[in-house]
């Protein structure tokens, strides 16, 4: 089973060293990729920088509409008005069902702020303790999950150490 995770890195450069950091672990086979996209903000921008990982994606990636769609529910569309907001409520509630929901974009929303970066990531067969080490001093934070909570919990341990 894929794990979707939003992990927050406190600078906008964060999330590309992590992306280095999992293709590492990827050709080592330490870590599966099914899918992957970045998040990175300025500090001076109005908005994020966003860009899908296709040298990561494995097959069955969920491909740049699913993608586009997330991000643009997250970052733009309180922006955009209540018109697009109700026309993109269907969708949204689509995704409701793989644990993207109100409280996920909310909390994505309100912690990937200008001067921050984030990585978006489903993965699978990931042995922990070479990922942890492998990680060890880019102090990532995680986000969100669909994990359940005790796993959830164990995950924010591993990476709290």
């Amino acid at each position: 089973m894929a794990t979707l995770s939003v992990w927050k890195f406190d600078s906008e450069t964060g999330a590309d060293e992590a992306v280095r950091t999992l293709e590492d672990l990827a050709k080592q086979e330490l870590i599966r990729v099914h899918d992957a996209a970045t998040v990175s903000w300025k500090a001076d921008a109005k908005r994020p920088k966003t860009r899908q990982l296709n040298n990561l994606a494995g097959a069955g990636a969920l491909g740049g509409m699913f993608w586009g769609m997330l991000f643009g529910l997250i970052f733009f569309i309180p922006l955009l008005g209540a018109a697009i907001g109700a026309a993109t409520g269907a969708i949204g509630g689509a995704l409701t069902d793989v644990g993207i929901d109100d409280d996920f974009i909310k909390q994505t929303r309100d912690k990937v702020t200008p001067g921050t970066s984030a990585l978006f990531v489903m993965t699978s067969d990931a042995v922990m303790d070479k990922v942890q080490d492998a990680f060890a001093g880019q102090n990532p934070q995680l986000i969100s999950t669909n994990l359940s909570q005790q796993q959830e919990d164990a995950l924010r341990t591993t990476f709290a150490e």
